[in-house]
């Protein structure tokens, strides 16, 4: 990467004895989107807000377009942030909403007028400007929002878990409508959700935290399919754990309660005998014989769920249990809870977690 927009460079928050963020570092391009992931209480919010200025870092330093923002005030950063509450003013219109950093800036008029007008347009609302936020949709008022942190053209869009009061189809469109309008204005965006599929469909880069650190940072493909850790494994997807011994480390093959498996060169370090967990995404995972496949196990149906156009299927292997999806068939029935069945899979695509 060449000079970093945002430089995030070793920046700790302490409340008091308790620390929530720690040695955190992280570098992001003019343009890009960045998602920050993890469960409620890693860090991720805090890490935002200190960006915003909101908070003050313990120690460490924020750079924004080559310039030290590490002490200064929200109002002197040139960011803009779109809150999980959408905190538009009641007694403002929607005009009024979107404008009044404008105003507050001392922008004239006939200014604030044009850039209004422009950024109700861009959010898809330009005959909604005389309403109030009582009178719009829970998503009508999160665009309105987004419209008022962008009017100023701020250098940097931070968004704080936008869409979680939202439906979940509401929730799909305007997630796609924010990463259009921010690849159409180029501005660079970091995004702050717990919800893993909303990370993976529109990021350039996702930080997957836990507990005040950066477990993993890399693009979506990466992170789901090559997790560093087994907190970043578990987080991200649907994951099978298969539970097992090795059995040869020199030929790298692990024993496993239905059968054994073989990992030529992935085991380097471990001894015979030492227990191993291997992990396997439920899409890598076929009912019966499949073509390309180097691996079956034995196993018995132990749950079916109809979902339309997938069926779920869960497979007792063992003394486990694995989650796979099948595409539903008019012509081909479900299989029966009960039912005897192998599952095949390549043991290339099975995750070591030692």
């Amino acid at each position: 990467m060449s000079d970093p927009f945002l430089s995030i460079r070793s920046v700790r928050k302490s409340f008091g004895a308790t620390t929530v963020v720690q040695d955190f570092n992280l570098d992001v391009a003019s343009g890009e989107f960045i998602s920050f992931l993890g469960p409620s209480g890693c860090g991720k919010t805090t890490v935002l807000r200190m960006v915003a200025g909101f908070e003050s870092p313990t120690s460490g330093a924020i750079v924004v377009a080559g310039r030290d923002v590490t002490r200064l005030r929200p109002n002197q950063r040139n960011i803009g942030m779109v809150f999980q509450a959408y905190a538009l003013f009641p007694n403002l219109t929607v005009a009024q909403n979107v404008g009044f950093g404008l105003k507050v800036a001392g922008m004239g008029k006939a200014d604030i007028d044009a850039r209004v007008k422009e950024m109700l347009a861009l959010i898809k609302l330009p005959d909604f400007g005389d309403r109030y936020p009582y009178q719009l949709s829970g998503g009508q008022q999160q665009r309105v929002a987004l419209a008022r942190a962008l009017a100023p053209k701020p250098k940097l869009l931070l968004l704080d878990e936008p869409l979680s009061a939202l439906d979940a189809k509401v929730r799909v469109s305007l997630r796609d409508e924010i990463r259009l309008i921010q690849k159409n204005l180029g501005i660079t965006t970091i995004f702050v959700t717990h919800d893993q599929e909303e990370a993976l469909s529109i990021s350039d880069r996702i930080v997957v935290m836990y507990g005040g650190k950066a477990e993993q940072v890399g693009a979506p493909f990466e992170i789901y399919n090559r997790p560093r850790t087994r907190f970043v494994a578990n987080f991200v997807g649907t994951l099978n754990v298969l539970e097992g011994t090795v059995a040869d480390a020199a030929a790298g093959t692990v024993s496993l309660a239905s059968g054994t498996v073989a990992l030529p060169g992935r085991l380097d370090g471990a001894r015979n005998g030492e227990a191993v967990s291997l992990a396997l995404r439920p899409e890598a995972i076929s009912l019966g014989a499949r073509t390309g496949a180097d691996t079956s196990l034995a196993g018995q149906i132990a749950d079916v769920h109809f979902l339309g156009s997938v069926i779920r299927v869960k497979v007792a292997v063992g003394g486990s249990v694995v989650s796979l999806d099948t595409f539903n068939s008019p012509s081909a029935p479900p299989p029966e809870i009960g039912q005897e069945t192998d599952i095949s899979f390549s043991a290339s695509d099975l995750l070591v977690l030692r």
